[in-house]
């Protein structure tokens, strides 16, 4: 799914929210209907703006009504919320996790799709989650991917307490130091598997050679570290973006007025920033193509200018690169 609305803004802060904000609204539509705007918004963890930027969004693909006595789930909301369906509840399996807090996942039938289980810890981490476990239940017994030694006996009773499972579901379990950071990369990572989140029934498109994001997280770190530590900016056209700072991840749910035209009309774009926290600096801002496709967009931050640094980054068309 995509998430960036392409609809102009004027100004003010960029809503915070990410598909696992859009897929928990489904999820808390499916099991109470309807709710009110406010109460979503605690459910959520997110501000009412964001909410409703969730809601207008789900209301344009026909997902959901909106009415005076709340929101609630269309037929067609349903069968989205049935592709991605999942159970989530907070578990005790303090020697499977390396954190205090867990909470699990349970993906219905995609024990096919998972690889080694490190792709779904690293979709975890980006996520905020300090990791994730992959498991797999097959014959009656939950087993790490790609091994047939079962858990130990209390892992085990706790998950199969917890989950009804069916041959060929995933668990995954995402550790964190709060229960939401631990539930939102347990859910995350179990979207990635499922191949994402669709509020509309469009063709899937193929794959591309920028494959995940982690794949744009290592280009954009490369970037700043040849361009001397200035900030990083990057976001793929299905992902929400990244933001980069003296070499660590400062915002993983990261998007840009510049980034957001740069996908849309596939140019490189230099100009000053006039929104978000780089407001008033110079910004270079590029596509990446992948089969004549536009799919991310990667910017450098001139913060050099701020000091009185002859900037690194020219704002005209046409210099060389």
């Amino acid at each position: 799914m995509a998430l960036n609305d392409s609809r102009p803004r004027m100004g003010g802060p960029i809503p915070k929210f990410n598909e696992y904000h859009i897929w928990k609204t489904l999820y808390c539509l499916n099991r109470e209907s309807p709710i009110g705007r406010k109460k979503l918004a605690t459910l959520l963890d997110i501000g009412e703006g964001s909410t409703r930027t969730i809601l207008s969004l789900l209301q344009e693909n026909g997902n959901i009504l909106i009415r005076k006595n709340g929101v609630s789930l269309t037929p067609e909301g349903k069968k989205i919320w049935n592709g991605v369906a999942m159970n989530v509840s907070p578990i005790s399996v303090e020697t499977l996790t390396i954190g205090n807090i867990n909470c699990a996942v349970q993906v219905p039938q995609a024990a096919n799709k998972v690889k080694f289980g490190c792709e779904e810890r690293d979709h975890a981490i980006m996520s905020g989650a300090t990791g994730a476990t992959t498991l797999i239940y097959s014959n009656g017994t939950i087993m790490f991917p790609g091994n047939d030694y079962p858990l130990d006996s209390k892992s085990d009773k706790a998950i199969k307490s917890t989950f009804k499972l069916s041959e060929g579901d995933v668990i995954i379990i995402g550790t964190a130091e709060s229960l939401a950071a631990a539930e939102e990369g347990a859910v995350t990572a179990g979207l990635k598997l499922l191949g994402g989140l669709r509020t509309t029934h469009e063709e899937v498109p193929q794959e591309s050679s920028l494959s995940s994001i982690n794949e744009l997280l290592a280009m954009s770190f490369m970037i700043h570290d040849l361009v001397g530590g200035l900030p990083v900016c990057a976001k793929s056209k299905d992902d929400l973006g990244i933001r980069i700072e003296n070499g660590a991840v400062v915002d993983n749910a990261y998007t840009g007025a510049v980034l957001e035209e740069v996908l849309k009309v596939g140019t490189t774009i230099r100009r000053i920033a006039t929104s978000g926290p780089y407001k008033g600096i110079r910004v270079i801002v590029t596509p990446l193509e992948v089969n004549n496709k536009v799919v991310a967009a990667i910017g450098v931050v001139d913060i050099r200018t701020m000091a009185g640094v002859s900037n690194l980054i020219r704002l005209h068309e046409d210099d060389d690169l």
